[in-house]
């Protein structure tokens, strides 16, 4: 048996116009380039911090430190040309209950409107069901009309739970039965 028959499998997800893998080190300036372009209301622990921190540095080091599980943030990536331009996947989360992961997306800025979360959304949704998933959950502020729209296009819907925090406002739980 080869050394490459006990590596875990990686996720690869694949649409017509995007693939989605796991993060390479040196792609960590994307990721970099997603906390500084993050709204001046999401909370201060999401963005880069006075010291300059997460740095291009922290962040290759944490992709490294992270190796790919069925759990996990995607690199999402343009098919046409391999232009990585923001995540799609899963996360562990506390809530609402053991074995029910969040989804997860955020682009770059200058490839929002495109219908890109939509479609790696649909990807990660497949993924998950194949995984014998049952449920996923999501948070989205209040004020993120955008990904509010994203996630009723997925068919998440609103449970009425809410929580509020001091410097990025209110919070909502969606889930969407798989």
């Amino acid at each position: 048996m080869s050394s490459a028959d006990h590596t875990p499998r990686e996720p690869r997800l694949g649409t017509p116009r995007l693939v989605l893998r796991p993060w390479r080190p040196s792609e960590s300036p994307v990721l970099r380039e997603l906390w500084s372009e993050r709204d001046p209301r999401v909370p201060p622990h999401r963005r880069i911090g006075d010291d300059g921190s997460p740095t291009v540095e922290q962040l290759a080091q944490s992709i490294l430190s992270h190796p790919p599980t069925s759990l996990g943030l995607l690199a999402v990536e343009l098919a046409e040309n391999g232009e990585v331009i923001g995540y799609c996947g899963l996360a562990d989360g506390a809530r609402p209950g053991p074995g029910e992961p969040e989804l997860a997306f955020e682009l770059l800025r200058r490839h929002w409107d495109r219908g890109y979360a939509t479609e790696a959304s649909h990807a990660v949704l497949g993924w998950a069901r194949s995984s014998g998933l049952r449920r996923l959950w999501a948070t989205v502020w209040d004020w993120n009309s955008a990904s509010r729209r994203v996630l009723a296009k997925l068919g998440f819907a609103e449970t009425g739970e809410r929580e509020l925090d001091a410097s990025g406002g209110t919070s909502l739980l969606l889930v969407r039965q798989l």
